[in-house]
């Protein structure tokens, strides 16, 4: 049976286009700003406070490991109380280790962060999976994982490229399917731990070529339509038939951009009985019909 999670993760096609070592001494604090990437952070050692787009502060302790899909403004700074005889903002590099506080004293926190990027642009996909903060507590396998990245990212091996991928999609799956991954939020990953859904979706995603009505997928859920549709939406955030045709689309935007068939072909694979059916929902759903976003994504490089 299909794996949605797995499929969904494998299409994102992660990389790590920036990561660094740092650590805080004494009293400290970084502000900073992002461009809405997502990034991920591993305390390696001691503890730290982090707010995320002006929300409030969490505590972070040792092998803590957070995710964030979309960072637009962080602070990171010391557990403590201020102390007005020290520059918190001081930035010291030693070594390859970037020091925020004091330069010479202890550590109090030492963090591996990393920036990641998305081979595709189809962000809904991210968003899809991720809360608005993913936080994993106490979990050495991730902190080694990102550990074993971080190392493959600095180093100049054969075939790093596929080997940082696979290990990216290995963090991502990690975290998406801890105990602490989206169940609070509703989201694709809360529909599938649901015992009568998680089925659903599955099924969705091994025939997305097949003509699914909500009758048929609640009678594969052993619900009535109506406590399904409820259910379905309540669960993941989505109308089964709005789920049904953001994956189709998300499959056909992927063929499109590798080239993977021609129009009419895709629209089969998708679910469509004829070309012009299929670029009209395509058109209405991502703005360009599939010949031109297939030009543009070429053009772009993704």
């Amino acid at each position: 049976m299909i794996d949605p999670l797995a499929e969904i993760v494998s299409m994102l096609q992660p990389s790590l286009p920036f990561s660094k070592m740092a650590s805080g001494s004494g009293h400290w604090r970084v502000d900073g700003a992002g461009d809405g990437s997502p990034f991920f952070a591993v305390i390696l050692e001691g503890v730290a406070r982090l707010s995320i787009n002006g929300q409030p502060d969490i505590r972070l302790e040792t092998d803590d490991f957070v995710l964030i899909p979309a960072a637009y403004t962080f602070t990171m700074s010391s557990d403590d109380a201020p102390d007005y005889g020290e520059d918190p903002l001081r930035v010291t590099k030693l070594g390859e280790e970037t020091r925020h506080g004091d330069p010479s004293g202890q550590a109090n926190m030492r963090v591996l962060i990393g920036r990641l990027a998305f081979g595709t642009p189809d962000t809904t996909l991210v968003f899809a999976l991720l809360p608005c903060l993913l936080l994993i507590r106490g979990q050495a396998r991730l902190t080694n994982l990102v550990r074993m990245i971080r190392e493959e990212a600095k180093a100049e091996r054969a075939a790093k490229g596929i080997v940082l991928e696979r290990l990216l999609q290995l963090l991502l799956i990690e975290a998406l399917r801890s105990d602490a991954a989206g169940l609070e939020t509703p989201g694709l990953l809360r529909g599938l731990a649901d015992r009568q859904l998680g089925p659903v979706i599955r099924l969705i995603h091994e025939a997305p070529s097949r003509i699914w009505t909500v009758d048929e997928l609640a009678k594969a859920a052993t619900m009535s339509r109506s406590v399904f549709f409820d259910r379905f939406q309540k669960q993941t955030g989505m109308a089964p038939m709005e789920y049904l045709l953001s994956w189709r689309m998300a499959l056909a935007k992927d063929m499109l951009r590798r080239r993977d068939g021609g129009i009419k072909e895709i629209a089969r694979r998708v679910g469509y009985g004829s070309a012009s059916a299929f670029s009209v929902a395509f058109s209405k759903f991502t703005g360009l019909p599939p010949s031109q976003y297939g030009r543009a994504e070429q053009t772009t490089g993704v």
